[in-house]
């Protein structure tokens, strides 16, 4: 997993700054952390997993990832991770996602002023070496009211979907994602994917943000159509032109943006330029071996 950094900011929670104190991860050979260990292991004893893997601290309530293994012979890469909440007031845990591969990335900015504190990012897989596999992405928060890490836009174990993999005869598809940053300096998540059907029938765009609202702190997701998703595509395909970004500024979340060397972003940009989508063919044709010379008396016809 990607090492993750704490960031030299902090949140507004209850007209206060969180310390940047108030999150750690959990040293395994520090004997000081040793009780932190026992009471998460003792916690998760009834639950199926192989190993811990991490374990981040934050007042009452801790985020743990495990590992659980298939065989003692299966490769580490078929893992199958777990986050979990697990209380440090009661012998409680819940489930939070469940997949493979995953990358944990830096702090984000998704949690609203007053509520949350800064949102550790993940992105993870949903399976490995499967026929069409999915990518998503979410992020972990300690809820105050709940005194528990929660993980954003959770349907079972898929939250926010980055891309998709597989190929469906007849359709070609094209996807594009990114993490922007608002006018607020909150992120927001954009997605596109485009689906083009041949002369079957005409193409389809699927547009959606992702976002937290201000002012409640829930998790908001929005399929965005008409000017509102011309200017997501606007934004996502422009974020290796120099925009300001989160995605550009921090090297650890620059995996939250992919496509935008597409041609489906090429060819979205030329017609927001009002230039043709298709370059024009510039290149002679291959039987074109030049042996006619202008201003040269032309052949005379062949005689009927």
């Amino acid at each position: 997993m990607v090492a993750l950094s704490l960031p030299g900011y902090g949140i507004g929670v209850s007209q206060a700054q969180v310390p940047l104190d108030a999150f750690r991860w959990i040293d395994f050979r520090d004997a000081t952390d040793a009780p932190t260990v026992a009471w998460v292991t003792q916690t998760l004893k009834a639950e199926k997993w192989t190993a811990i893997r991490e374990i981040g601290v934050q007042w009452d309530a801790a985020v743990v990832v495990t590992s659980d293994r298939k065989s003692p012979q299966a490769m580490p890469a078929a893992d199958v991770y777990t986050v979990w909440n697990v209380s440090l007031a009661q012998h409680e845990a819940q489930p939070l996602v469940r997949g493979v591969n995953p990358r944990l990335l830096n702090f984000t900015s998704f949690g609203a002023t007053g509520l949350q504190a800064p949102e550790m990012g993940l992105v993870y897989d949903d399976c490995l070496g499967c026929d069409a596999p999915s990518t998503f992405f979410t992020t972990l928060y300690y809820n105050f009211k709940e005194h528990a890490w929660r993980a954003r836009w959770v349907r079972g174990n898929q939250t926010a979907a980055l891309w998709t993999g597989g190929t469906v005869d007849g359709v070609t598809r094209a996807q594009v994602y990114g993490l922007l940053t608002d006018l607020t300096g909150h992120n927001v998540l954009g997605t596109w994917s485009h689906y083009d059907y041949g002369k079957t029938k005409p193409a389809e765009d699927f547009v959606f943000q992702y976002s937290v609202d201000g002012a409640s702190g829930l998790e908001q997701t929005q399929a965005l159509s008409g000017k509102p998703a011309d200017a997501m595509k606007d934004k996502l395909c422009r974020l290796n032109a120099g925009q300001s970004t989160t995605a550009a500024a921090d090297p650890a979340t620059a995996v939250l943006a992919r496509g935008q060397d597409s041609e489906l972003c090429e060819d979205f940009l030329g017609t927001a330029k009002g230039k043709p989508t298709r370059r024009p063919t510039t290149t002679p044709p291959a039987n074109n071996r030049g042996r006619s010379t202008p201003g040269a008396p032309q052949p005379a016809p062949p005689k009927k």
